[in-house]
């Protein structure tokens, strides 16, 4: 029997699958989406009830026009499917002025025109009281930024992506790809399908489906916890998303280290993790866990920081980052294949996911250009 043909098949339906998925769908593709696990797992890197989206992007100002389109996309699928999905709380980025944080935020600010005002030490601890600071630090506040629900936004991406025909499967692993009749040959655990395009986004299995990328990923375990204030719960519940530039020393050596966290939630707490521990795993046998070390970790920036969050644990979620050795995302086409592909790294990819999904369906059909930062030319 021969295999079932597509336009365009989808390996990975987390953040930018679905999205891409839906985009596909929507501009009448007959599009199949294929995911390892079931629907609506978090075993990847896009659970977590939460995740930020803020414009001021200290990585990059390259990103910012992908992420006002990516604020736009996220309303209109709000208004598309009648779901909620992007909370505005206004966000805050604050550290040492020498700091990555606040010069890349303030670049990305000034060079895109965007809204935002800088705030001194002083007026950091006026209007963000449960924050200790230190007395030469600076922040940047702007109002354009909040919150994405990370479980509900996906299965938002999925749902529309079925209204518009997609069809969708799930815990079916991807054995291997290669050419076939129609363009692309997909081979599962379950059957063989053909497609004349194929979209990669298995976030931190990607390597597995293209090898020539092993050098440039690794993926990083990463932690989540939710503790229950001990005071202040309305300063924490009125907070902003925040990202703060934290500083340690020793033996008179500064160590530098960004922590970000969220409005109090009442039902588990205030959220607060840290970035970049450096823990590599392997995506099939990464502790699922949280450990004392992980904690301990986390803890000890609560209690230097903000000690009226330093109660009770009430949640920790284990989250998996894929990051490039330049901590910038990969999107891009294996040359000479009808194959494109997309890699989140560093723990910043789930706020561009609608428009990274726009961005891979644009690929598909044609015409979309990747930025040049983000292609995988720059690794040559």
């Amino acid at each position: 029997m021969a295999a079932p043909t597509y336009d365009a098949i989808v390996v990975g339906l987390g953040a930018h699958g679905s999205a891409a998925a839906y985009h596909l769908a929507k501009r009448g593709l007959r599009v199949l989406g294929i995911d390892r696990f079931a629907r609506g797992h978090t075993l990847g890197s896009s659970g977590g009830l939460s995740r930020i989206i803020r414009l001021s992007y200290y990585e990059h100002p390259g990103y910012v026009p992908l992420l006002r389109r990516a604020w736009e996309l996220w309303r209109e699928l709000e208004r598309e499917s009648g779901q909620s999905l992007l909370t505005q709380t206004g966000g805050l980025y604050f550290g040492p002025p020498e700091g990555e944080l606040l010069a890349g935020a303030r670049r990305s600010a000034v060079e895109h025109g965007l809204a935002h005002e800088m705030l001194d030490a002083s007026q950091l601890r006026r209007r963000f009281p449960v924050f200790r600071v230190e007395d030469d630090w600076l922040g940047l506040f702007e109002e354009q930024a909040g919150w994405l629900a990370p479980e509900r936004s996906i299965e938002t991406h999925l749902a529309l992506a079925e209204r518009e025909g997609a069809a969708l499967t799930f815990g079916e692993p991807v054995g291997a790809w290669n050419d076939g009749p129609a363009g692309v040959r997909v081979t599962t655990t379950v059957a063989a399908y053909e497609a004349r395009q194929l979209v990669l986004t298995a976030g931190a299995w990607l390597s597995r489906l293209l090898p020539a990328l092993q050098p440039y990923l690794w993926i990083e375990r990463n932690v989540l916890f939710w503790f229950q204030p001990r005071a202040r719960k309305n300063a924490f519940a009125s907070l902003p998303v925040w990202i703060m530039e934290d500083v340690t020393r020793t033996n008179g050596f500064p160590a530098y280290r960004n922590f970000y966290g969220f409005p109090l939630d009442p039902e588990h707490g205030v959220k607060v993790a840290g970035l970049h521990f450096g823990d590599r795993v392997d995506p099939d046998t990464v502790e699922r866990e949280p450990r004392g070390l992980d904690e301990e970790r986390v803890r000890a920036f609560v209690r230097r920081r903000m000690p009226d969050a330093d109660g009770e644990r009430r949640l920790a979620k284990v989250c998996m980052y894929t990051n490039t050795t330049d901590r910038h995302f990969i999107i891009d086409r294996v040359l000479g294949s009808p194959v494109v592909y997309a890699s989140a790294c560093s723990g910043h990819g789930f706020k561009f996911a609608s428009a990274i999904g726009e961005l891979l369906a644009g690929m598909i059909v044609g015409g979309a250009e990747v930025p040049a930062f983000l292609r995988a030319a720059r690794f040559d």
